[in-house]
């Protein structure tokens, strides 16, 4: 399209002769030298692997595929080996880097940092660093681990893919360490504004002779680590013969890091949550008793449905929110039908669900059409709930059951919110709520609740990972109609 940009096909190899930009890098292919796109292309695995092991272009334009069969390299090996030999030394060489890094932010950084009580608080560094200790004493242990298992003398049999299957309950504390970094970016930028500070980092840093990168730069390094296992293994399973001992091994940890890499993106998305439930908590009038955040952080479902209770047998149409834990109840403004007051909430940990048989309810003595119940096992106290249709009683039983299996998957990977980031999520949210606007602006919180399942896109994922979301159409609003209804506006 430009005259500065460079064309290239697939198969292609680029010199790459800058990469400062990330997103555009300045790059040669014979005679012609141009920008282009680094998310087009990827590094080659091994830096020092001649141009030649490269499948060459024959006349037809097909591929010289000696590697097959007839094309070796010394000690019999064939082309595919030596290229697992090249991807199994990446990623000990890339191990070993990597541990220099992080020894390198421990030891000229963080043991700096807390020599000067006068310029940094515990609570300060945990913000800024993490827990980029812990990950540093799990990737000592793990890269031990891989030395193992190589193979000196014949790379291409090493059996590393057990390694990975090893550690990859202990890789989840990335979890942790990438939910964090945004809070540290912003820690740092404001500290940096004060001279004293980017002096002593900048003597930090050539104390310990790292390389020319601010600490924010060193800092990134683990949250694009981890997504990068997933890669490497990729890489490695190509090249290696499914008749090989490590194939299972690698496969198997292949999608063992995928599910690592998105339990990491899940809970980056869980946290991210939080806020906008805080700002949904502050949206509502009359709100009693604890928050939300308290015991919850997903929406499950919402909806509207009749509540109808004792003794009377008294229906009440309510908006109700299901969270992990919980089920709020909210009434619609007469008039502002965007405006909720808060009326009750039912705790889900006691309940268990029953369905209800279209009929007469011999525990209400009234006829029900599309009715459950919640029936708590401690105090006997019992629900009942109507929905409009069929299909929506449905959804909501369906929505009961992924709650607990919500509770559970929880319980089972150890998921949980801080004290501090539920408080500060309830304080962001209570300065967007004091700042004079009226309560119309609210309806965006709501609406972000009734349309919670449609995933949120994380910022970590590599560019092949990236997939278009489609917003849902908003629904027109039903306020005029609402208003033609009540008995004090007829004639």
């Amino acid at each position: 399209m430009d005259d500065q940009e460079l064309g290239f096909k697939a198969g292609d190899v680029i010199e790459v002769m800058d990469a400062t930009n990330k997103e555009w890098w300045w790059g040669r292919i014979l005679d012609s030298e141009g920008w282009f796109p680094a998310s087009f292309v990827r590094l080659r695995v091994n830096q020092d692997e001649p141009m030649e092991d490269y499948p060459v272009k024959v006349e037809g334009g097909k591929e010289d595929d000696s590697s097959s069969g007839t094309r070796r390299f010394g000690m019999g090996q064939t082309t595919k080996d030596q290229m697992r030999t090249n991807v199994i030394n990446e990623i000990l060489s890339t191990e070993r880097d990597y541990i220099k890094h992080l020894k390198d932010i421990c030891e000229g950084y963080i043991k700096q940092c807390r020599k000067r009580a006068d310029m940094f608080t515990e609570e300060q560094l945990k913000t800024i660093f993490g827990n980029i200790e812990d990950i540093y004493r799990c990737q000592k242990k793990f890269v031990k681990a891989l030395e193992k298992k190589f193979n000196k003398d014949h790379p291409h049999l090493s059996e590393v893919g057990s390694c990975f299957l090893e550690y990859q309950t202990e890789f989840q504390i990335y979890s942790e360490y990438c939910n964090n970094h945004p809070n540290a970016c912003m820690e740092l930028s404001r500290l940096t504004k004060v001279n004293k500070y980017v002096y002593f980092f900048e003597a930090c840093r050539l104390l310990q002779k790292m390389i020319d990168i601010s600490l924010d730069g060193f800092l990134l390094t683990p949250v694009q680590k981890i997504c990068k296992y997933p890669l490497q293994l990729a890489e490695l399973l190509k090249y290696t013969n499914p008749q090989h001992r490590d194939y299972k091994d690698v496969e198997a940890a292949l999608n063992a890091m995928k599910n690592v890499a998105r339990l990491i993106n899940e809970r980056k998305r869980r946290l991210e949550n939080i806020d906008k439930i805080a700002q949904w908590q502050s949206s509502i009038e009359d709100w009693e008793g604890e928050d939300v955040l308290v015991k919850s952080s997903e929406l499950i479902y919402s909806g509207e449905l009749t509540k109808i209770s004792h003794p009377q047998a008294k229906s009440q149409q309510r908006m109700f929110f299901l969270f992990d834990h919980q089920l709020v109840c909210c009434k619609k403004d007469l008039l502002r039908r965007d405006i909720l007051y808060y009326k009750s909430r039912i705790n889900m940990d006691d309940m268990e669900i029953l369905d209800v048989e279209d009929g007469k309810d011999k525990d209400f003595s009234i006829s029900v059409k599309n009715a459950f119940k919640l029936h708590c096992r401690n105090t006997e106290e019992v629900h009942l709930f109507c929905a409009k249709k069929p299909e929506q009683k449905q959804r909501w039983l369906k929505a009961f059951e992924n709650e607990r299996r919500q509770v559970q998957l929880d319980q089972e990977t150890g998921f949980s919110i801080t004290e501090v980031q539920k408080k500060q999520a309830m304080l962001n949210a209570s300065k967007q709520h004091h700042t004079g606007k009226p309560k119309a602006v609210t309806r965006p919180y709501y609406d972000f609740l009734m349309r919670q399942k449609h995933p949120t896109l994380p910022t970590t994922l590599p560019q092949q990972q990236v997939f278009m979301l489609a917003e849902p159409k908003r629904k027109p609003s039903n306020f005029w109609q609402n208003i033609s209804r009540l008995t004090p506006f007829r004639k």
